[in-house]
């Protein structure tokens, strides 16, 4: 069978309100899906095209934070007001196996990689201006690394395609072995440096809403990348001096539109989107657009917000704090965690991220918490959730300098202390660089409360090492003899459907 349509995600426009990428929007074909002559004769054809793949992008948002987030530390059954969520459940207890396998179908992103492949294929012919295919293909091949980067992350070996598919005459030309992970981490680096090379010598900061893959992004992701493969894949000293020279370089532009929110909400605000100096890349939700509900199990629905309270006593209850907010409340917080984190000094980012439920009876128990980064804004008598979800922030880079520092054996205080200063202020105890063991686990420690709920903490424990993800994650969920559960298992019906996949090593 031929293939002349490319598939585009129904919400084709998410990114029609970042103006420093868009010309000329109203002109942009508003179908669902494009044809390949179409876009090789209509610009206005390819910029729907290109617009696309950040609307496919964002629906793989809860993948990515489910990923990155549930096989952590920080969310255990520990206390919730309802029934568990038995599937981000089989993810935090490591609940997995060749029978119960999370993420099917790699997760679906092959679908995702396919419309990068026929972008990265199709731009170039177009009667696009040449820089708006140049900036294009910069995105792009930086969306791709980051794509590739996750599932390397996920599964270690997974089949590589960076042709997209136009024609199948029959079902064995499907099938695709399962490609090396030293390969994957190539193209990973070979999408990075193309990436860079097409953004050219100039770092422009966006003043906008940063929802759109910049240079920033690719040089982010160069360091976490790098990091990765000098921690895991043998690039030691090398790699690890090349994750620095990349994050330095971001950490150099810090200034009035790249640094540090002063005050931590800020940062997820939905009403200072524009310029937020903190953003580098987000996935973008709005009104009438599309909206971040995921996190519904983190949230609490409206009856029982009635007889819960944020302090220990009658009143006000959640309900009259969050009058609109109807989720639910399936995933406990860890009760290690949450002492540890509401223990000490205050922190703006504990504050700003989660709120400690209580039964407003006596003796006034913890019955859950609820995460309130994303609850968005009040629209009439609806709640709204209209956050960004970050990818990038500049955060990131300071961690992640401080990262590649450590494991050079280098001095990490400045960018320690850097985030403790926002977190505390003036009076928070600096930080003094110590062995590397200290470091890791002083970094660690701030992965842990800057981003909750970002999809970060179970890449921040494998990325620093086989030794910290045992010396955080639960024994009884991980065996300290074997990896085996790091990376995921495929589905029998994966292995049924292509003879030439073969299981993950230890499942």
């Amino acid at each position: 069978m031929k293939y002349n349509k490319l598939f585009i995600a129904g919400a084709l426009l998410v990114m029609l309100s970042a103006s420093s990428c868009t010309k000329k929007l109203d002109e942009v074909l508003p179908q669902s899906s494009i044809s390949k002559d179409q876009a090789l004769k209509d610009p206005n054809a390819a910029r729907t095209l290109y617009y696309g793949t950040y609307g496919l992008f964002r629906s793989y948002a809860s993948t990515f934070f489910q990923l990155g987030e549930m096989r952590g530390d920080t969310w255990v059954d520990g206390v919730f007001t309802e029934s568990v969520d038995g599937g981000l459940q089989n993810l935090y207890r490591h609940n997995i196996s060749s029978l119960n396998v999370p993420f099917t179908n790699w997760g679906g992103m092959y679908n995702l990689l396919y419309n990068f492949n026929n972008v990265i294929k199709i731009i170039p012919q177009t009667p696009l201006p040449e820089a708006e295919k140049t900036r294009i293909l910069a995105e792009v091949h930086g969306l791709r690394a980051y794509v590739y980067y996750t599932m390397l992350r996920t599964w270690g070996a997974v089949p590589l395609n960076t042709e997209p598919v136009e024609t199948l005459t029959n079902t064995a030309e499907t099938y695709k072995p399962r490609t090396g992970a030293d390969s994957i981490m190539l193209q990973v680096k070979a999408d990075i440096a193309k990436s860079l090379e097409l953004f050219g010598t100039a770092t422009p900061i966006s003043t906008d809403k940063r929802v759109v893959w910049s240079k920033l992004a690719t040089l982010v992701l160069k360091g976490d990348a790098f990091i990765w493969s000098g921690t895991h894949m043998g690039g030691g000293t090398a790699d690890l001096t090349t994750a620095k020279a990349a994050l330095q370089e971001v950490r150099n532009l810090q200034g009035a539109t790249l640094n540090l929110q002063a005050n931590y909400r800020d940062i997820f605000d939905p009403t200072k989107k524009v310029n937020n100096a903190e953003m580098i890349f987000a996935i973008n939700y709005e009104l009438q657009q599309s909206q971040l509900t995921f996190f519904g199990s983190f949230s609490v629905n409206s009856i029982q917000a009635n007889t819960l309270s944020f302090t220990q006593s009658a009143t006000p209850t959640v309900s009259s704090v969050y009058p609109y907010v109807n989720g639910a409340n399936r995933v406990g917080i860890n009760p290690a965690i949450l002492t540890r984190l509401t223990t000490g000094a205050a922190d703006q980012r504990v504050a700003n991220t989660f709120r400690v439920m209580y039964s407003n009876a006596a003796p006034f128990a913890i019955r859950g918490v609820m995460l309130t980064k994303y609850l968005g804004t009040v629209a009439g008598t609806s709640q709204v959730y209209n956050n960004d979800y970050p990818i990038y922030r500049y955060a990131d880079v300071l961690l992640l300098l401080a990262e590649a520092k450590a494991k050079l054996g280098e001095d990490i205080s400045a960018e320690i202390n850097a985030i403790r200063l926002r977190a505390y202020g003036a009076g928070y105890t600096p930080y003094v660089s110590g062995s590397q063991t200290a470091n890791m686990n002083a970094i660690l420690d701030e992965y842990l409360r800057e981003f909750i709920g970002e999809g970060k903490r179970w890449w921040a424990l494998r990325r620093a090492g086989d030794a910290y993800v045992y010396a955080n994650i639960n024994p009884a969920f991980l065996n300290p003899s074997s990896t085996a559960k790091f990376l995921l298992p495929l589905s029998l019906a994966m292995l049924n459907a292509d003879p030439l996949l073969k299981q993950t090593a230890g499942y």
